[in-house]
């Protein structure tokens, strides 16, 4: 429907992108909150930019979640996992996936992996996080 022909109160729905890298100023209450914008659920943050991620529970972790990583896999040295309220591990089917493409993947809390992230980032390392939400 062009938007000419959309009814006044339509709503545009897009994927969430922000196209850059940025530090992430808060989360919870299921979202996270980063370069003057927040975000309801959870995160991919890889070199290309910031990502809406649709995943809710580290039981949905599989190469298939992660694909955009391994797409960006050049420039990733260390992949921060952010695994919920606490520490999940990963698949072990997953983590040698990590291993064979170069990329040191570190499961933590989402609290510790966005802190983690962004003193990374300050550093400009080459790093990247995948946030699972929490309330």
């Amino acid at each position: 429907m062009s938007t000419r022909n959309r009814p006044p109160d339509a709503m545009d729905v897009r994927k969430a992108h922000f196209p850059g890298r940025a530090p992430l100023d808060a989360y919870g209450d299921g979202g996270f909150r980063f370069a003057n914008m927040s975000h309801r659920g959870s995160l991919l943050c890889v070199p290309s930019g910031i990502y809406g991620w649709n995943l809710t529970d580290p039981s949905e972790f599989d190469s298939t979640a992660f694909e955009r990583v391994f797409k960006e896999r050049e420039d990733i040295e260390v992949l921060l996992v952010g695994t919920g309220k606490e520490l999940r591990p990963l698949p072990a089917q997953l983590r040698e996936a990590f291993r064979e493409a170069g990329i040191l993947a570190d499961p933590m809390s989402t609290g510790a992996a966005v802190r983690t992230f962004n003193v990374l980032l300050s550093e400009d390392r080459a790093v990247a996080a995948a946030l699972l939400a929490v309330d």
